[in-house]
């Protein structure tokens, strides 16, 4: 009987240290130094499929002031590809992220053809971890988000081959103002 008993403790105890294991737990760090605008973790990889779908936490360093509406309101990208065999400022698909009226929003941010197409999605909060899908079918980019689907209209005669993976990028033109670290998991 005592030994059945101590099974049985022994089991829960590794249940309950694989529960505190979770995914969100195991996620890769990304780091914007101060003064930059890439990770440290810059990687050179291609989408080996029709789906990105990751999730992401923002800590405290996502949190900036610029003191400038027009700088505040500049988009830092967060994961996405290219498309079309071409570069991401022609054709591109990613989410993007702003720190504003004090909140994370997060946004659909595309390249078609040269032309740029943002739209706004929601927000998160610091800390709390979010899932995000972005397809491709032949005609839209679709983009959902906490329940929220958008498409975003794909170039037509996209010559598909290879969608090279954007990784984090903080700003457009102006660099991180601190350290920014950005916690990811793709499946």
């Amino acid at each position: 009987m005592k030994t059945r008993a101590i099974l049985h403790l022994i089991l829960l105890a590794l249940v309950s240290w694989s529960c505190e294991q979770a995914p969100s737990e195991l996620m890769e760090v990304f780091v914007i130094r101060a003064g930059n605008h890439y990770a440290d973790q810059r990687q050179m990889e291609s989408l080996q499929s029709n789906i990105l779908f990751f999730k992401a936490r923002f800590d405290s360093t996502a949190i900036y002031d610029f003191e400038s509406a027009y700088w505040q309101d500049s988009k830092n990208k967060l994961l996405g590809f290219s498309d079309c065999n071409s570069l991401h400022h022609v054709n591109s698909a990613r989410y993007a992220w702003q720190w504003n009226n004090n909140q994370l929003e997060i946004y659909a941010y595309c390249y078609v053809q040269g032309v740029r197409n943002e739209a706004f999605l929601g927000t998160v909060a610091i800390g709390e971890t979010a899932t995000y899908l972005l397809e491709i079918n032949p005609h839209a980019y679709v983009f959902t988000f906490k329940g929220k689907r958008l498409e975003i209209e794909r170039k037509s005669d996209c010559n598909v081959g290879v969608y090279q993976m954007l990784w984090p990028y903080f700003g457009g033109q102006i660099p991180a103002p601190h350290d920014v670290r950005i916690y990811l998991k793709r499946f």
